[in-house]
């Protein structure tokens, strides 16, 4: 196990009901005047934002709202929100929404007390020391943003989807859980953040670091809770307690607790990145078809782990190493196409992806060699993006 610091300032409020106490929250971070940031308008139709508003009107809490986040957000949003936050003197931001709202919020953040271009941070000039706090009302169990410390965001000018990751500074200073906002979520977007979550655990679980048993574990029972659970909000969408644990796992999963003592990998998320930037698709949805070819590259090289994943999270019974893991890929890839998920390019409706211009995309952003649980050059991510076809 690693040395590792873990630190998660994070004030969860998990329940039905708990939107009502955003006002609250909002005053204890010490704000007076937050900018709410929304997505495309469905917080607005189903009368949500008005709740969170009226909760902040109650606290005292004056607010201006910023609404359009797209899905895969970019950066003009994040530059609309600096400005006005500037301008009209904001001290703290409200993601309402998923992860496109929250990471759009975390970049205004940081952003606003920044005399450079906030794309600094994410192009990895400069770091993260100082930003405005934010708070969240989670409706997309899924990117895990209202836990962490991450935000993702697409630059419209160079087509680059870079995450930035911090330990503190952009973690939410508090983040409401309410299951029952996640009632009316689409089956393919319930099944997206399925996979999101699960890939957050499995970036951290495949790892070169040896003896992490705790943390295994950890990240093997979540695995298998969120597959026992998701057939049940996918049946019945109004399942209280199904939907409640999907939502704390979506967070469990990218709240740091899984990766605690162990080098991480992260490269299925990064060519994912570049498929979602290039094609514009689900970033769930092209996990799920990322994740089983990356795993079909690594049983053929470094198939231990992978083999005690199928074993633990599958119950896989081979003690072939190489047979068992193909097992296990071949037992996931049948989970994502029963919730609903593409596990090919196909699926995810591109017939013919440019897969040169991906590898190149991808070695430009990350550099020559990536990966933390197997090195991977041009060929190598060019062979596993032609496993996804």
């Amino acid at each position: 196990m690693e040395n590792f610091t873990y630190f998660t300032p994070t004030r969860y409020i998990f329940g039905r009901g708990t939107v009502d106490r955003a006002g609250e929250l909002t005053r204890w971070t010490g704000c007076r005047k937050v900018l709410v940031v929304t997505g495309m308008g469905s917080a607005v139709r189903s009368g949500l934002y008005a709740k969170v508003a009226a909760s902040l009107d109650a606290a005292g809490v004056a607010h201006l709202h910023l609404s359009g986040v797209e899905p895969n957000p970019t950066d003009p949003k994040v530059r609309e929100g600096i400005d006005m936050c500037r301008c009209e003197g904001v001290d703290g931001l409200v993601a309402v929404g998923g992860g496109s709202a929250i990471d759009t919020a975390k970049a205004i953040a940081c952003g606003v007390p920044y005399d450079g271009d906030f794309w600094d941070f994410y192009a990895g000039k400069k770091v993260v020391e100082e930003a405005l706090p934010v708070g969240v009302v989670l409706t997309i169990p899924a990117a895990g943003s209202e836990g962490s410390g991450n935000s993702v965001i697409t630059n419209t000018a160079t087509m680059q989807k870079i995450s930035l990751r911090t330990e503190s500074a952009l973690r939410p200073r508090w983040s409401i859980l309410d299951p029952t906002l996640t009632f009316t979520l689409p089956p393919y977007q319930t099944a997206s953040g399925i996979a999101d979550m699960m890939a957050h655990i499995m970036e951290r679980y495949f790892s070169p670091t040896t003896d992490v048993e705790v943390t295994d574990r950890l990240a093997e029972g979540l695995l298998k809770a969120i597959i026992e659970e998701a057939p049940k909000v996918i049946r019945d969408p109004a399942d209280y307690q199904a939907r409640a644990n999907i939502m704390w796992a979506g967070t469990m999963a990218h709240n740091g607790v899984c990766g605690c003592g162990r080098v991480e990998d992260w490269v299925s998320h990064f060519m994912e990145h570049e498929i979602s930037a290039l094609y514009g698709v689900t970033h769930g949805a092209g996990l799920a078809v990322v994740f089983p070819a990356w795993l079909t590259f690594m049983a053929g090289r470094r198939p231990a782990k992978v083999a005690q994943w199928a074993r633990r999270v599958f119950d896989v019974q081979s003690h072939d190493d190489t047979t068992a893991a193909l097992e296990g890929i071949e037992a996931l890839k049948a989970f994502f196409g029963s919730i609903g998920l593409p596990v090919t390019f196909t699926g995810l409706g591109i017939d013919s992806p440019d897969i040169p211009q991906l590898v190149k995309n991808l070695h430009i952003t990350k550099g020559e060699v990536i990966g933390g649980y197997y090195r991977l050059s041009a060929p190598d991510t060019a062979e596993i993006y032609k496993l996804m076809l």
